[in-house]
């Protein structure tokens, strides 16, 4: 029998996040969806944010300490160390990015791809597309936004083959850098991009204030289309989608494995299927538009449209060109 958490045990998580739960993206849907999965299950949630991306021994090992019966160590960058405090103090830890890090009662990664919904996306992006040129902008290339990427790019050219596909990555892990995210996303639009597809965390808020401030080479509007969060709140008609995620079925389920004692048998994902992955429907979508989308959601779900995840970067340099940004 392992010495991790029964099921009597378990009467609260906790979630670490690198920056503030107000990015309507990663760091606030992961928390979201901790409060949420915690209040389904009558579990307290600790939130842990605004903790960079330096070393959080400490943090893991004051939450474990203080109880809690799971570590959700909710950054790529700290999937070593919280592995390692979770061993010393016997407490189970989930990782992103990581996904053969899996150790019975201990680890399970949940290296949330949203790769069904970014084809979606890339979809829409080619029936929206004026110039025929689209882009993609990343504040790193971390496994989900390669899967995304990829998945998106494919999107584009199963929809109309003679769209381009413009990318470019501020940074190898910028994901909180609001003017990066500006200065490359103008850069992009510069090559011929009217439709951007940004991933970033905060710095997504800088790609959003290019595209509302810069012109498209035509002379129109440039769109974006954004991840994880929906940012329909602060949108001045720009925004034409986002693939949203929902991670609360992945922690929720994390909760009824550490219950069952079964957790560290399985990893965890999210997909169309249950709408823990879905694409964002907006005013800026026509109608029709929006049907023969939908109709494609159907054709992804049912098997028709095989979409496979690629999380290696090497996969998305192949199906892009690279926009060069000066740093």
């Amino acid at each position: 029998m392992n010495t991790f958490a029964l099921a009597a045990e378990v009467k609260s998580i906790a979630i670490l996040t690198p920056e503030q739960g107000t990015d309507f993206g990663w760091n606030q849907q992961g928390i979201d969806a901790a409060k949420a999965a915690g209040a389904k299950a009558g579990v307290e949630v600790t939130v842990a944010e605004n903790l960079g991306y330096g070393d959080v021994r400490p943090t893991l090992r004051e939450l474990a300490e203080d109880g809690a019966s799971l570590l959700i160590a909710h950054a790529s960058g700290y999937n070593t160390a919280a592995p390692e405090i979770g061993a010393e103090l016997n407490v189970p830890v989930a990782i992103v990015d990581r996904p053969d890090q899996l150790k019975a009662g201990a680890v399970a990664d949940y290296t949330a791809s949203g790769h069904e919904g970014a084809y979606l996306a890339g979809r829409l992006a080619a029936k929206m597309s004026r110039t025929g040129v689209v882009g993609i902008v990343v504040s790193g290339e971390p496994p989900s936004w390669n899967a995304m990427s990829s998945a998106f790019a494919e999107g584009v050219k199963a929809e109309k083959s003679t769209v381009e596909v413009r990318y470019a990555v501020i940074g190898p892990a910028a994901y909180a850098d609001v003017a990066g995210g500006k200065r490359v996303t103008e850069t992009v639009i510069a090559a011929g991009a009217d439709v951007i597809f940004g991933q970033g965390n905060g710095s997504s808020f800088g790609m959003l204030q290019a595209v509302e401030t810069t012109k498209a080479t035509d002379g129109g509007k440039v769109y974006f289309i954004d991840v994880i969060g929906d940012k329909t709140s602060l949108d001045k008609g720009f925004l034409l989608s986002s693939v949203i995620w929902d991670l609360t079925p992945v922690y929720g389920a994390m909760i009824e494995d550490l219950k069952a004692d079964k957790f560290g048998s399985r990893n965890y994902d999210i997909k169309l299927s249950d709408d823990s992955v879905k694409l964002l429907k907006t005013k800026s979508i026509p109608d029709d538009v929006w049907s023969q989308i939908s109709a494609l959601r159907d054709d992804i779900i049912g098997g028709k449209i095989k979409v496979e995840p690629h999380f290696d970067a090497d996969t998305v340099h192949k199906l892009v060109t690279a926009v060069p940004t000066a740093q």
